[in-house]
């Protein structure tokens, strides 16, 4: 990203890039530069794309007019903000599948499967929504069945919660514009208010919980998975019937999924 920002600095002030090619298209570098904003931040306002390009406003509304219709960006019909589209999307969860987070993921989730005979899994975060893109199925008669392919309200999980709380506090609210939050069970966070307060806590222990927050008889620990990929949020999380999980085992999972965390992420970098 570094080398990014100082590509465009160069070229906004004159200096030749060596790396350019030697006739650009520049409706398309400014497109692609748009683009890689997303990666910095979560949305983009059309006063924001005109001061980052350095162009008109008219300029700006139609490369993500274009954008908009590829489906590379979406626009909030009330605060006009534009976010990622599916297509881009699309192409991100095609790279993370090659990048085969899943492989490298496995054999330290099998084992801490096997270690805390619950079930385990790893969530990439999508704007307000958490993936489960990988997981291992508890060994129990009783248990909590895989996610994997299903997608839930981020401050919904635990697993969710860990990736927000890696997040500002303006990032998080501009994920969530209202304050009202779409609750599935009795016990989900209901307020932005509450959210926040719930991240703050989150960042000092440094694990999120939930329970009976994403369904009624779950119980959940989890912790980030740091990586050096742009914009890739990652979450390990451990969930298991409430009747098996105290507040008091909160600590002992937490830790051991710290350690499987710092294992997936030494792979992924």
């Amino acid at each position: 990203m570094q080398k990014q920002r100082s590509r465009r600095v160069a070229a906004r002030g004159g200096v030749k890039d060596p790396l350019a090619p030697q006739y650009p298209i520049e409706s398309v570098d400014r497109a692609l530069q748009l683009i890689l904003l997303f990666g910095e931040q979560p949305e983009i306002r059309l006063t924001e794309a005109t001061r980052y390009l350095g162009v008109a406003s008219s300029t700006a509304h139609r490369l993500l007019a274009m954008l908009q219709y590829r489906g590379f960006v979406r626009q909030d019909a009330m605060s006009k903000a534009y976010y990622p589209g599916p297509a881009l999307t699309d192409v991100a969860f095609s790279i993370f599948r090659r990048i085969d987070v899943e492989g490298t993921a496995r054999p330290v989730m099998r084992r801490l499967c096997e270690r805390l005979r619950e079930s385990v899994h790893v969530g990439m975060l999508d704007g307000a929504i958490v993936r489960f893109i990988a997981g291992a199925e508890g060994p129990t008669t009783v248990r909590v069945g895989l996610r994997v392919g299903r997608t839930m309200p981020a401050h919904c999980t635990s697993t969710g919660k860990a990736m927000l709380a890696q997040l500002s506090d303006t990032q998080v609210s501009q994920l969530y514009p209202d304050e009202d939050l779409e609750c599935i069970t009795p016990h989900s966070i209901a307020s932005r208010t509450d959210l926040l307060k719930e991240l703050s806590r989150i960042r000092r222990r440094g694990y999120a919980t939930s329970r009976g927050e994403s369904e009624e008889d779950v119980a959940s620990v989890a912790v980030p998975i740091r990586t050096q990929a742009p914009g890739l949020r990652l979450a390990l999380n451990a969930a298991a019937p409430t009747n098996r999980l105290s507040s008091s085992q909160y600590r002992f999972v937490a830790a051991l999924l710290v350690e499987g965390a710092k294992e997936i992420g030494d792979h992924l970098t």
